[in-house]
């Protein structure tokens, strides 16, 4: 059986930055132990399989995986996917604005994918609004985990949170650009963390670490990711867990009501700059939608053979 695929660089708009993403097409047939060694042959952060949906209403269904096992939802794999299937729609050059619906997991996905000039940009609705699971455990842990000093964590109302929305992360505020720029996984006491933070029914295998700031006069956030257990040593852009930061931002700056827009940086001091747009509507002091936008720029095509 040969399969066509795509890879894609998401969340930015050159070649070589941003997350890259494997799309694989008419995967209908595939069983998920297919699905996984096809992952793991490509050895990126996600891969997306693409087959028939099951409302007709839709676009595609999709299933995602990491190296590591299947995600329920994830970023930059549904920004990818769309912006590709609305490209592949469309002809070459034209400008269009239009909606790719997405069957994930986690629920039904809405992206809108728009294209004026040469660089497409989608927005997808993150298919659950987040939650707040726990708080984070003690700092000297989390900061030995991290290579950091336990007065490094946390900032102006911002501490350590476990938030859930499809996926679980944990969310690490730092005080300083130098101190994320010198964050790394650091064992034993990495996995006596993820330990801990097991205690919960979600799976926990990522830390997400921000700061405020970053390089572009509109970056409200700069940050990293770390999911060394899901063979993710470190990812340039987390669209899932960008979703997610929405709850602690509602209750760290506790945001009024209205609609409110961050620019967050990641993957920059891995040589894979990525710019995210979160997007967070809040009604009677609670978050109503969430969305994260960005762009995307394919890379190569071929046919992969099972």
């Amino acid at each position: 059986m040969e399969l066509k695929f795509n890879t894609l660089d998401v969340f930015t708009n050159k070649r070589f930055g941003g997350n890259p993403l494997a799309v694989v097409h008419d995967a209908d047939h595939l069983t998920t132990e297919q699905m996984q060694t096809i992952t793991r042959e490509f050895n990126l952060s996600e891969t997306i399989f693409v087959m028939k949906p099951a409302d007709p209403n839709n676009t595609a269904k999709v299933r995602i995986f990491f190296p590591g096992g299947e995600m329920p939802f994830a970023g930059h794999p549904t920004l990818g996917c769309a912006i590709l299937l609305a490209e592949m729609k469309n002809k070459p050059g034209c400008s269009f604005e239009t909606e790719i619906r997405l069957e994930e997991v986690a629920g039904l996905v809405p992206v809108k994918v728009t294209r004026i000039g040469d660089v497409p940009h989608g927005m997808f609705k993150a298919p659950v609004v987040p939650v707040k699971v726990d708080d984070g455990p003690d700092k000297a842990a989390i900061a030995a985990a991290l290579g950091l000093s336990a007065d490094e964590i946390g900032f102006a109302g911002h501490a350590p949170i476990l938030l859930q929305g499809g996926p679980t992360f944990f969310f690490v505020p730092v005080v300083s650009r130098s101190v994320l720029e010198k964050s790394r996984v650091c064992e034993p006491a990495w996995s006596a963390l993820m330990g801990i933070l097991g205690k919960h029914e979600a799976y926990v295998d990522a830390a997400y670490v921000y700061t405020r700031g970053g390089d572009g006069k509109d970056a409200s956030f700069r940050s990293r990711m770390y999911a060394p257990g899901g063979g993710i040593p470190e990812d340039p852009a987390t669209g899932s867990a960008t979703a997610l930061l929405a709850r602690q931002l509602l209750i760290a700056d506790k945001l009024k009501d209205g609609k409110h827009r961050f620019v967050i940086e990641q993957g920059y001091e891995m040589k894979r700059p990525s710019d995210l747009v979160l997007e967070a509507d809040v009604a009677k002091g609670d978050l109503t939608e969430v969305r994260v936008g960005g762009q995307a720029v394919r890379v190569s095509a071929g046919v992969i053979t099972v």
